[in-house]
């Protein structure tokens, strides 16, 4: 379902389900990670749903913390984002030991033509959020670097919550993956 327009990057706060007939193919993203062959097919078959709630601290600093939800019993992943472009490490049950940033954008400070173009104008005018992660090599003993520009755009006439992923794997390898999410429901009030 296409996502309403009061969902933008100044608010993620929805629950969304990852469009898999949309999205790019991630399985040599996963592998390239140290993902086994089992979990990858799992993850093939799995519906991923994201819990997001985005909101700024007493402080004043956006945070989108987000809970995912794979069906037949996969264990997600949690994404806290701190919108600061700290670098904080993270131990994650499926990555292992990684570190991560996250930043508001304006899309003309990314140089990579592939993450910065395609976007909706809300988008544009907004910002959109940069993620980067890459491994925790001492500790997880591989090596790799994905950035992620998050925002919205038209697909096939309907506005939907995209990531752009530029991934590079241990060996150099370069892949770039398109994820797009359907819109399911408000967020929830807890």
């Amino acid at each position: 379902m296409a996502a309403p327009p009061s969902n933008n990057t100044l608010d993620f706060s929805a629950t969304w389900v990852m469009n898999k007939t949309l999205s790019d193919d991630t399985d040599e993203v996963l592998r390239l990670q140290g993902i086994s062959w089992l979990t990858r097919r799992a993850i093939g078959l799995a519906t991923i749903t994201l819990y997001a709630k985005h909101y700024k601290d007493d402080d004043g600093v956006e945070h989108i913390d987000i809970q995912q939800a794979l069906t037949g019993g996969i264990p997600g992943t949690v994404e806290n984002r701190i919108l600061d472009w700290t670098f904080r490490e993270h131990e994650d049950h499926l990555f292992g030991a990684v570190l991560g940033r996250s930043r508001r954008v304006k899309l003309d400070q990314i140089d990579n033509d592939f993450l910065k173009t395609g976007w909706l104008p809300d988008t544009e005018e907004h910002g959109a959020i940069n993620s980067y992660v890459e491994s925790d090599t001492p500790k997880s003993g591989t090596t790799w670097t994905a950035e992620q520009i998050w925002g919205f755009e038209e697909i096939n006439g309907e506005r939907r919550y995209v990531r752009h992923l530029d991934f590079t794997g241990p060996g150099g390898e370069h892949i770039q993956a398109r994820l797009v999410y359907d819109f399911y429901a408000p967020a929830s009030e807890k």
